[in-house]
């Protein structure tokens, strides 16, 4: 069983900066595939990067791509996203989920790729 607890939300101006931290419980993270999901108010959750094992290989959704960025620490057993330049169509619940994998799978994007989800951490961008 793997845990998941995000940190590092809160309420920004529209251009500015927030980096998300999502801390594993498990002593292996470096065999989880990790992923970041976000789910705004009346809207279905929407997938927004995932990275490998290694952190060599990331993909992020074409709606962040320049502004978002995952990195994982593996001796930290953390992930992180780094988001920059901040817009208020970016305000939601942002959630990290795990999967256990050799690599990516072709379909990242999807929530039922992941096994482990956290909680969430609100995520709010005033204009």
């Amino acid at each position: 069983q793997v845990q998941l607890v995000e940190s590092g939300g809160g309420l920004v101006q529209a251009g500015g900066s927030l980096r998300l931290s999502c801390a594993a419980s498990l002593g292996t993270f470096n065999n989880l595939i990790m992923g970041w999901f976000r789910q705004a108010p009346g809207k279905e959750r929407e997938f927004v990067a995932v990275i490998n094992r290694s952190g060599g290989t990331t993909y992020v959704a074409d709606s962040v791509e320049g502004r978002f960025t995952i990195s994982r620490d593996n001796a930290k057993n953390t992930l992180y996203l780094q988001m920059n330049n901040l817009k208020p169509e970016d305000t939601a619940v942002y959630t990290c989920a795990a999967s256990y994998g050799v690599a990516i799978s072709v379909y990242y994007g999807w929530a039922s790729e992941y096994l482990y989800w956290g909680q969430g951490t609100q995520v709010t961008v005033s204009s």
